[in-house]
């Protein structure tokens, strides 16, 4: 299998906005439940937002309110659009199967940089 391929990361200042994209191969992408997770140095990786099965969407309570999971299946695409961001936001992220015990051994992609800094 081929891993996700994450993109859109940068460095922004507090307040700004950024759109996450995740491309994904695999006919299962339409079916499956998807997730954005991020981790930074020092912690473990966590679950922002997920899609699960039947289209209900769920946010981690640091983000909610403030970040915004989507799908397209006809592109196998996962996108999070991340508005007013906090130096706390400051992570790698990354997309893939939701829940995290599912994803095969070596699946996870590289990851977005995102840098939170004034």
């Amino acid at each position: 299998q081929v891993q996700p391929v994450e993109s859109g990361g940068g460095l922004v200042q507090p307040g700004d906005s950024l759109r996450l994209s995740c491309r994904v191969s695999g006919r299962w992408f339409s079916i499956d439940p998807m997730a954005w997770y991020r981790q930074s140095p020092g912690k473990q990786r966590e679950m922002v937002a997920a899609i699960l099965r039947g289209g209900d969407i769920t946010y981690a309570d640091s983000v909610k309110g403030r970040f915004e999971i989507s799908k397209d299946n006809a592109n196998n695409m996962l996108y999070l659009q991340i508005s007013s961001l906090k130096p706390e936001d400051t992570a790698n992220y990354y997309c893939n199967k939701w829940p995290p015990k599912i994803v095969p051994r070596g699946f996870w992609g590289q990851g977005t940089q995102v840098t939170v800094s004034s």
